[in-house]
């Protein structure tokens, strides 16, 4: 099976004949998802283009040949299918995108993860494995193989995740029915109306006095962590780090945010708040699983 990583920044294009289109233009660099224009890479903020790059023209990547078994794992159609997780880390490892990936007992060596990575042009610097009730766990530290350095352009970041969900498709098809993903290429669509069922949560708090800290959970489609970054950078609040959940039919999201270097104030919350809700569109409730 194949799969791949990331974290949270925006810039790659991926296109509607199914393949991955190379960066047709670097966007941004900048440590910790503080992006910044190329011309200038010195500057700590994240500034993308005004012009929002939708999410239907973020589409699949190519696919692995196909194969009927697990990749290196058994597949019993019988069993109860596990919830498929992949998350996106940008705050755990200073130097590298830990990306971690779990599937109940089915994920094989994901080797075809690893060539797919190479083909985005990065590196897994490192490759952990452990178990715990919830499964089998994969997890990923990844740099991009031009710089080293861990990935920080939220349209690869996106590339990766949606090469990961992909993959997870192709070598494991039964999860089709519980990814957003599924509802367009996989074999069995989800049985929930992912954009209608799924409740939308957004809170966002103090953390510190030079950054808050925005949640938002809703259902999940492709492109959607690409656009969520560029509404926030949209009204001049840069993110600053976080951490992207694709936990089946749902996405969450966590981002450090600020504004001029200080923690977002109450109006600018308002702000920030009612544009996501505007966008995402969903039912909303109070509570999150946060």
């Amino acid at each position: 099976m194949a799969v791949a990583m990331a974290a949270c920044s925006l810039g790659l294009h991926l296109c509607a004949d199914n393949s991955l289109r190379a960066l047709e233009k670097t966007i941004w660099g900048a440590p910790v998802l503080k992006v910044s224009s190329i011309s200038d890479t010195t500057k700590p903020c994240y500034i993308l283009h005004k012009t929002r790059l939708s999410s239907s023209r973020i589409t699949i990547i190519p696919r692995a040949t196909a194969v009927t078994d697990v990749e290196g794992g058994n597949q019993d159609e019988t069993d109860t299918v596990p919830t498929p997780v992949v998350i996106i880390d940008q705050d755990s490892d200073t130097d590298a995108t830990v990306v971690e990936i779990t599937f109940g007992d089915r994920l094989g060596a994901l080797l075809d993860t690893m060539n797919a990575l190479k083909n985005l042009g990065l590196n897994v610097v490192k490759a952990n494995v452990y178990l715990d009730s919830s499964g089998k766990h994969n997890k990923f530290a990844i740099t991009k193989a031009d710089t080293g350095r861990k990935v920080d352009d939220p349209e690869l970041l996106e590339a990766i995740r949606m090469t990961i969900l992909n993959n997870m498709i192709q070598y494991h098809p039964e999860s089709s029915a519980q990814l957003a993903l599924g509802a367009a290429f996989g074999l069995v669509p989800p049985k929930e109306q992912v954009d209608v069922d799924i409740a939308t949560h957004l809170t966002i708090s103090d953390d510190g006095p030079d950054r808050s800290l925005l949640y938002v959970e809703t259902a999940d489609r492709p492109g959607l962590l690409l656009d969520l970054v560029q509404i926030i950078t949209d009204i001049n609040i840069a993110v600053e780090s976080g951490e992207f959940d694709t936990e089946g039919l749902l996405a969450k999201a966590k981002f450090h945010v600020s504004y001029k270097g200080k923690a977002i104030i109450k109006p600018l919350q308002e702000v920030l708040a009612n544009s996501l809700r505007y966008y995402l569109r969903r039912p909303s409730t109070e509570e999150s699983s946060f």
